[in-house]
């Protein structure tokens, strides 16, 4: 998988993750309780947020996603 594809699905997530944020804040000032869509759109917010993590943690393990090593101590 290219580095490119790879970029492209978490901007991807982000984007869903974002837009699914966004719309539970217009539909509980909109609705004011009265619907079940705000809770609706958290709860896909949060699936894939959880998604895209496992997705992550899946892609280390494989080697197809390697870490940068930040924080990593460089020995001299």
């Amino acid at each position: 998988m290219s580095s490119e594809l790879k970029t492209l699905v978490v901007i991807g997530f982000f984007l869903f993750i974002l837009w699914n944020l966004g719309a539970g804040l217009y539909y509980m000032m909109v609705d004011k309780g009265r619907t079940k869509r705000t809770v609706k759109s958290l709860t896909w917010r949060i699936g894939l947020s959880v998604a895209l993590f496992v997705l992550v943690i899946i892609g280390i393990l494989t080697g197809l996603i390697e870490p940068h090593g930040i924080g990593r101590n460089s020995a001299p």
